[in-house]
């Protein structure tokens, strides 16, 4: 490592605070069509722009490479490339502060479908009064599909509402039952919330068949990743009625592109992918990429390392 180590950051509006880096890092910038020329001049790259698919495209090219990349997102899909998998490059991730504002969120989600919010402000805005009915939440089931601290935070805030939570993961253990119990949970659940990671296992695990193993009182939510769901499986499942509801954060494609029937298909609530974004959240992130970086400074274990292989961090 050279006396003063170079950062280089992909960037996005607004710019990360890195201040406490000065005089400890050189830090440099690069964009989409800069960022394969400045690779290889870095030790470090910082995923400020985690919307950006550059660093998928950009890391095959010639020249060295930088030996730890830290993404400002809790899923690294939008990096990974089998030539970062395969290389001794160390990638970590922002874990730990989205979970509870995703938490909250979901809560959020589960409260407004379950009382009927979307179709009050609609009847407001129109100046209709139509009395209804809406549901109790304490007593009902839910499955959080996603067993890392995002999903396990997730069922701790729907319990505290009195909501009976399964939480599935990769592999079953205390607490958390495995992918084959997915189906049987399903079958009983009034809520059904995806957060788990992207990966060749859970890429479109949501299709037309496990909608159709939902109970037709049961609810949707989708905060993990958009490609978890086949977008037109759900579209059907709503407008056949085979489920109740869904509110969706994420999307395959994002922004929505305006013209997508996710806007129009009835029972759906729809969210610009800000489930996590709470004010002062781009702070946090900064702060917690130069506590890594000092880590890394000082020949010390990183915390939040990314099996590459998997798609997440492992060991929760």
């Amino acid at each position: 490592m050279s006396a003063v180590p170079t950062v280089l950051v992909l960037d996005a509006d607004p710019l990360p605070r890195l201040g406490r880096l000065t005089g400890r890092a050189r830090v440099v910038h690069a964009d989409e069509t800069t960022l394969a020329g400045r690779l290889p001049e870095a030790d470090v790259l910082l995923v400020w722009d985690f919307t950006s698919q550059a660093v998928r495209a950009a890391w095959p090219g010639g020249g060295p490479r930088p030996r730890w990349v830290h993404t400002a997102s809790a899923g690294v899909d939008h990096l990974m490339c089998p030539e970062l998998a395969a290389s001794d490059t160390v990638v970590t991730n922002a874990r730990g502060v989205f979970d509870e504002p995703i938490a909250e969120y979901v809560a959020a989600l589960v409260l407004a479908l379950a009382k009927d919010l979307p179709l009050t402000w609609e009847l407001q805005r129109r100046h209709e009064w139509r009395h209804r009915e809406g549901l109790r939440v304490a007593g009902t089931h839910a499955v959080v599909v996603g067993s890392g601290p995002i999903g396990r935070a997730i069922a701790r805030t729907l319990k505290a509402l009195g909501v009976t939570t399964a939480v599935v993961g990769r592999v079953p253990r205390t607490g958390i039952h495995g992918p084959e119990d997915l189906d049987r949970l399903l079958a009983r659940a009034d809520w059904v919330v995806a957060a788990a990671p992207l990966t060749e296992q859970t890429h479109g695990m949501f299709d037309l068949r496990r909608f159709g193993v939902m109970q037709p009182s049961a609810r949707f939510l989708n905060v993990g990743r958009g490609q978890l769901v086949v977008e037109e499986a759900l579209v059907q499942a709503l407008e056949r009625r085979w489920i109740a509801g869904a509110a969706l954060d994420v999307f395959a494609t994002e922004p929505l592109p305006p013209d997508s029937p996710l806007w129009r298909v009835p029972g759906l609530l729809v969210s610009p992918h800000m489930s996590g974004d709470t004010v002062g959240w781009r702070d946090e992130l900064g702060a917690q990429f130069v506590e890594l970086f000092e880590r890394w400074a000082a020949g010390r274990p990183l915390r939040n390392v990314v099996d590459k292989q998997r798609g997440y961090v492992p060991g929760h």
